[in-house]
């Protein structure tokens, strides 16, 4: 029997709101302050109140049941006009948790800092970035928004492009010097690469990358994007890598780029629980804005390359 939401039942609105957006019981009590067994406890008098399920479990986390969006109507009516009372209705009071899932480039180089502008603005917001590169999950679990790469097929949340990008060939003086400047595709069977682990690849677009290329030796393989920059910087081989990232270092030197590229895209994914947060609207405008403006960040670049060095 659907009944008449009892307001006294506020904190158990809340834990509903937040279980909603985080997908996980444990997450919730994390940005609530409270333990499990507390958020488990709140959502039950709700669920008894209503008189029946707002929650229903699938394989990676909690999504809500027609009651539960019903419920979850009132608990947002609930947490505007708390945030109306403490004079934060604008985006300058903005204050939470977000969690964003992104892969490494994505995280360091652009959301990261990003995020640091919007968290100077918005000193009670507070972000915890996951780096991963995955396909989307088809549940939320644990998470506002996600980053992935490809167009993603999912149920139950919202996706938008980001940006295209583009893989290309990279090497350093010193690796060409001592190995050999590739001329055609062919050639570089002779010649090392590195890139993701072939066994670790969850991403189909990353794993059809290689495809247009002969088969080649793997030199230093890594799932951190990070660890392929700093192999192929130290002459490891050469890297498959993100044109906007490699362009900007000058002793990374272009390797067949007229014969091979591979292009690509990000794409924004995010639960429409989530996506009605005025904290996780604004995480969104301020990523579109810092791609707009590519607004990517690099650490200082390493000393030119020579042959003779290392």
């Amino acid at each position: 029997m659907d009944r008449s939401i009892d307001y006294r039942h506020l904190e158990s609105l809340i834990a509903l709101l937040t279980v909603a957006r985080l997908g996980r019981y444990t997450a919730a009590a994390k940005v609530l302050g409270v333990n499990h067994s507390t958020i488990s406890r709140r959502i039950d008098s709700l669920q008894k109140a209503m008189g029946g399920h707002l929650l229903s479990r699938t394989p990676n986390g909690w999504e809500l049941t027609d009651l539960g969006r019903r419920a979850m109507s009132s608990a947002e009516a609930i947490e505007q006009a708390v945030a109306a009372i403490g004079g934060k209705e604008e985006p300058a009071g903005l204050s939470g948790h977000v969690r964003i899932a992104a892969p490494d480039a994505f995280s360091a180089h652009l959301a990261a800092p990003a995020l640091a502008r919007l968290q100077a603005a918005h000193p009670a917001l507070v972000f915890e970035i996951v780096s991963e590169t995955t396909r989307a999950r088809q549940t939320r679990t644990g998470m506002d928004l996600e980053i992935v790469i490809g167009e993603p097929d999912v149920r139950r949340a919202t996706s938008q492009k980001l940006m295209d990008y583009e893989l290309r060939l990279y090497a350093t003086q010193t690796y060409l010097h001592r190995h050999g400047t590739p001329r055609t595709l062919d050639e570089l069977r002779g010649h090392s690469l590195n890139y993701y682990i072939d066994t670790a690849l969850t991403v189909d677009k990353l794993d059809e990358a290689t495809g247009g290329l002969p088969p080649m030796r793997r030199a230093i393989s890594s799932t951190s994007i990070a660890v392929q920059y700093s192999a192929t910087m130290n002459h490891a081989g050469v890297g498959l890598l993100p044109v906007f990232l490699s362009s900007q270092y000058p002793n990374l030197l272009p390797v067949l780029h007229e014969e091979f590229s591979y292009r690509s895209e990000y794409w924004l994914v995010g639960r429409e629980e989530a996506l009605r947060n005025k904290a996780v609207q604004e995480t969104v405008r301020a990523l579109q804005q810092a791609v707009a403006a590519e607004q990517w960040f690099l650490p200082p670049l390493v000393p030119a390359d020579t042959p003779g060095s290392h």
